[in-house]
């Protein structure tokens, strides 16, 4: 599986236009507790379906798209953070040690 990299305005809209699950981490790359997250979820996201996009956003460099997120998605910015949103919709929000594929794929179900 591989990250798609959010780095634009326009991405997150076709997020809220698409039909499906589409996933979103955000990330602080200057924080020790996001990068252990980011490596445990990494460790068992074979777990989710093949074609679900995941999507990765750097929240040093992409600020501003993690505040779109947050009032598109009616979440409160936490870092590091999962997004699971399903026809536009967040269906799921985690945030630090709480991050886990396990979950996200138990409501995949």
């Amino acid at each position: 599986m591989e990250w798609i990299s959010l780095d634009t305005a326009a991405q997150i809209d076709n997020i809220k236009q698409n039909q499906g699950y589409s996933l979103i981490f955000k990330h602080s790359t200057r924080c020790s507790i996001s990068m252990m997250a980011k490596r445990r979820f990494e460790l068992d996201w074979e777990n989710l379906p093949d074609d679900m996009p995941l999507y990765f956003l750097d929240l040093i460099k992409h600020r501003e798209l993690s505040n779109k997120i947050a009032t598109d998605f009616q979440v409160h910015h936490e870092s590091p953070q999962l997004l699971l949103i399903k026809d536009g919709e967040c269906v799921l929000d985690q945030s630090h040690g709480a991050i886990s594929v396990d979950e996200a794929v138990s409501v995949l179900n």
